[in-house]
């Protein structure tokens, strides 16, 4: 039986998860990582201490009651993530405590598959049609959805870009992707030709002077304004609720379905395992089994 919760009292941050950061920077973590995995930590962490338990003294029975309450509110995939961050935080507890790692035979929550769905080509073609003009808003935006398009870029990796991380010449755009690995994305003619038209207009933005490439009414466009862009832009293409990671899972999508070797992909991508090809995949696997069915079908070698 869970024990009785304490009475409600504030959240207070322990100096553990000071520690806890200070060991995460020192990882070279990226600065969304870290906010990320603290205020995963500091969720269980206010959830123990109305139980009157610390980080530190927390059992394998405390920490299942917080991803079950975890599980009764939040989605599977959330719980998960916050399974995988107290991983981090009790390894390391383990190594530099040497604590008893009350995780050590805990598994992870179960999350049920839901893939997400790619963006038909007709609706590619109405999401390009509402950006149409010559207006720098018009013609970022455009810009914007063919990098996605192009080259299955990340939403941060995409909007921490500055002008000196694209290439015109070369046709790439240099990112900085999970783990602080650097790579280059290529893209198209076609990318390269709306690249160029952004850029045109931008020469003549109030806030030309900044470092950033992608600029907005107010300065720079950060990821939660491309995230905006996409909401605006969906709905005047009858895309309700269009979100940046659909391009990712299209451009996987859509390499796989032309024949791309998966190594290529992976490396474009940024992963290192053969299992996000898969899951990049999943949504539209069934149709990409038909076309090759239909170009390989044994009954019609006959």
């Amino acid at each position: 039986m869970p024990s009785a919760p304490h009475p409600q009292q504030p959240y207070r941050p322990s100096r553990l998860l000071r520690s806890f950061e200070r060991y995460l920077r020192a990882g070279n973590r990226s600065v969304r990582t870290v906010g990320n995995y603290l205020e995963s930590a500091r969720q269980a962490e206010a959830f123990l201490q109305q139980r009157g338990v610390r980080l530190e003294e927390a059992t394998r029975a405390d920490l299942e009651d917080f991803l079950a309450d975890l599980l009764a509110r939040r989605a599977a995939a959330t719980a998960a993530t916050r399974y995988k961050v107290l991983r981090v935080l009790y390894k390391w507890l383990e190594e530099d405590e040497d604590l008893p790692n009350p995780m050590a035979k805990m598994k992870p929550p179960i999350v049920p598959e839901q893939p997400v769905p790619v963006i038909p080509a007709d609706g590619l073609r109405r999401l390009l049609k509402a950006c149409a003009g010559k207006g720098c808003e018009a013609r970022r935006d455009t810009a914007l959805l063919m990098l996605l398009l192009d080259t299955g870029a990340r939403r941060d990796e995409l909007m921490s870009r500055t002008l000196t991380d694209l290439d015109l010449d070369l046709d790439v755009l240099l990112v900085l992707g999970k783990g602080r690995r650097e790579r280059a994305l290529p893209f198209g003619h076609k990318t390269a030709l709306a690249l160029d038209r952004y850029l045109r207009v931008r020469d003549r933005h109030k806030d030309v002077h900044l470092p950033w490439l992608w600029l907005g009414l107010r300065g720079r466009l950060t990821a939660w304004g491309l995230v905006q862009m996409l909401h605006r832009r969906g709905r005047q293409a009858g895309l309700p609720g269009l979100h940046p990671h659909q391009f990712r899972h299209t451009f996987a999508h859509q390499w796989m379905a032309e024949g791309g070797a998966e190594v290529d992909l992976m490396r474009l991508a940024g992963w290192r395992s053969r299992a996000m090809v898969a899951r990049y995949g999943a949504s539209a696997a069934d149709t990409r089994a038909r076309e090759a069915h239909r170009r390989l079908s044994p009954g019609d070698r006959l």
